[in-house]
């Protein structure tokens, strides 16, 4: 038992060792929002507030529960600032945790524990996603900890490893709301255990009392704001939920090397299916292994390890919507397991033995491969952000991720759907995660391309990898040598507008709009956000504003106000949606051009839309002085 639990934690630091310096990436700057929250409102990290996809957001609708903030708020402390080295060693104990505790379930479950611990381990998704400062692993260690302990509890009739047990699930619970699904896990093996039955409740408790905690702190229910956020981003629409099954799916298929799994053919006619809706080999032979293990469980649903692996899929197919492989890391451990208890069984020891290390060579060889083109991509925008020269002008940052966070410690601000960008002024983007579109003349400043020399792709721009999420596509990675993403740092040129009348379908319509503006659609017409700035030719030194605009029935938008260079000529109320001509009085104009506002009231996003929208424009118009 000793030279086993020595052989995990060696491989546990030799997964994470080489990448330690990993920069922060993913979602790690929103949980370092929270830490930074912290250090003012210790009790309170999830009340941060943060731009995301060019809106204000409050971490209280985050959809993780604070335990991930305070540790990285507690690191912060320590060291001061963000620094990733010691951060990530510090990280690598939920890693550890995690180890130790499948190799108890390993002990448990399967003739060859060692061998199916190693196989857990290798999983890509727990190389990858282990390097991360977001609260994937810290959960999967509370996860997997309170089911060894339960387990151990209820084959032991022992309440003081029930108690136990409770502690670790109370750390899940403040882990991720996705802990709940241990209620009918647990529930099932310790079921006949009054003491173990009442104990498998803990999760939903401890969500409980943390839920009222915020609610008489804050007034509302962190549940409440994060379903707002769900409906008003339309992250749980049928489309998103469907596109969240099939790549569930292929990542079940990944979580062990495939070859473990060759003896399952019933999954034969899905496999003929994904092969239709995508020729890759990749997505179809994950399809098919992926279902052949829900076929097997299916067949097997009386054993424990086959109800966890059904249960925890069916509830990540009504919880979540993005389709990432890190999603499936709670099921990669009895999902290791089975490839070493069931297919190995009719194999001799020897030629068994030799069969699973191959799979573990296999997966371990895909993961570390996959976890250094994943260092490749973070480390290009943490190279170019500090390769920028430094700008006495305005520096907007157009992303989200880590790639803002190395931004945001240059001095780089987010830029905001809506947000004005004035001549002079620079905008750093990246194609693969801008959320918000910039029109205007620009001039570069600096540009990259990154890339990596490995053939393989978590996500990119055209690989169709949806490793982190399914909107970037449906295969679990991708076999291609696709650049991962184009950044680049622009500086806005001063705008010189050639017409006084704009129609919104005008060729010169992209150069005139300043901000708040959105994309022309049906070929006429354009929806403004909350306040929406145009640059105009100035027809005389007086002039008025004729404004064309369309409030639809769904816009909840009623009080316009219109400004000429920052003057309001016109506040006008409608009854009611319709289309309208409004005029403004008059305005003094100084030079040769000037800024026509329109502002609303009210705004509101359509489902699976997550632009914030006030009214439609069809034309604008500066008109001299009647």
């Amino acid at each position: 038992m000793g030279r086993q639990i020595l052989v995990v934690l060696l491989a546990v630091i030799a997964l994470r060792a080489p990448f330690l310096h990993q920069a922060i990436q993913g979602d790690d700057l929103f949980y370092l929002y929270g830490a930074e929250h912290a250090q003012i409102d210790p009790l309170h990290p999830n009340h941060a507030h943060y731009a995301f996809q060019g809106r204000m957001v409050s971490m209280q609708g985050h959809p993780h529960p604070p335990l991930n903030a305070w540790f990285l708020a507690a690191l912060l402390a320590l060291f001061r600032d963000v620094k990733e080295v010691p951060f990530h060693a510090a990280y690598v104990l939920f890693s550890c945790i995690a180890g130790l505790s499948a190799l108890a379930l390993a002990r448990r479950f399967s003739p060859h524990p060692l061998l199916a611990t190693l196989l857990f381990l290798a999983t890509p998704v727990f190389i990858v996603n282990g390097n991360s400062l977001e609260s994937d692993v810290p959960f999967l260690a509370f996860w997997l900890l309170s089911i060894a302990l339960y387990v151990r509890a209820v084959d032991r009739v022992s309440l003081a490893l029930l108690v136990a047990a409770c502690l670790a699930m109370a750390l899940a619970a403040l882990a991720a709301y996705q802990s709940i699904v241990l209620v009918p896990i647990l529930l099932l093996y310790g079921r006949k255990w009054r003491p173990a039955w009442v104990a498998a409740f803990t999760v939903p408790l401890i969500l409980v009392i943390w839920q009222m905690y915020e609610r008489y702190s804050i007034g509302a229910l962190p549940a409440t704001v994060l379903a707002g956020y769900m409906q008003s981003y339309g992250l749980q629409e049928m489309a998103l939920k469907l596109k969240n099954a099939v790549a569930l799916t292929g990542h079940l298929g990944w979580l062990v090397c495939p070859i473990l799994w060759i003896p399952g053919l019933s999954a034969a006619p899905f496999a003929l299916a994904a092969m239709i809706y995508d020729w890759n080999p990749l997505f179809w032979i994950s399809i098919a292994v992926g279902v052949g293990i829900l076929i097997w469980c299916v067949r097997h649903w009386r054993e424990f390890l086959a109800q966890w692996i059904l249960i925890f899929y069916a509830a990540a197919l009504v919880l979540f919507f993005a389709g990432s492989a890190r999603y499936l890391l709670p099921i990669a451990l009895p999902v290791a397991i089975l490839a070493t208890q069931h297919r190995l069984k009719p194999v001799p020891l020897g030629g068994g033995t030799s069969f699973t290390l191959c799979g573990i060579a296999g997966s371990a060889v895909l993961g570390l491969c996959l976890a250094i083109v994943n260092y490749q991509h973070w480390d290009g925008y943490r190279e170019f952000a500090r390769s920028l020269p430094a700008a006495n002008d305005r520096v907007w940052v157009n992303a989200d991720w880590g790639f803002r966070f190395y931004l945001e410690q240059e001095g780089g601000l987010p830029l905001m759907q809506g947000q004005a960008v004035h001549p002079g002024e620079i905008v750093v983007s990246s194609t693969l995660g801008g959320p918000v579109k910039i029109s205007g003349a620009r001039a570069v400043i600096a540009e990259k391309t990154i890339t990596s020399a490995i053939p393989l792709r978590l996500v990119s721009i055209d690989a169709n990898s949806g490793w982190s999420s399914a909107s970037f596509g449906l295969r679990p990675f991708a076999i291609a040598r696709a650049d991962i993403d184009r950044v680049r740092a622009e500086r806005l040129l001063e705008r010189k507008p050639s017409v006084s009348l704009l129609p919104m379908n005008a060729p010169q319509a992209e150069q005139q709009i300043v901000s708040g503006i959105y994309s022309l659609e049906d070929g006429k017409y354009r929806w403004t956000g909350a306040r929406a700035d145009i640059l105009l030719k100035s027809p005389s030194p007086s002039a008025i504003a004729i404004v064309h605009l369309y409030i639809p029935d769904a816009a909840p938008a009623r009080t316009v106000t219109v400004l000429i260079e920052g003057l309001a000529v016109a506040h006008q109320t409608y009854g009611g949606p319709g289309s309208y001509k409004l005029t403004t009085s008059a305005a003094k104009i100084a030079g040769d051009s000037a800024t026509l506002t329109i502002a609303v009231d009210k705004t509101f996003s359509a489902p699976g839309d997550q632009r914030q929208l006030g009214l439609i424009l069809t034309q604008v118009e500066l008109a001299p002085e009647r």
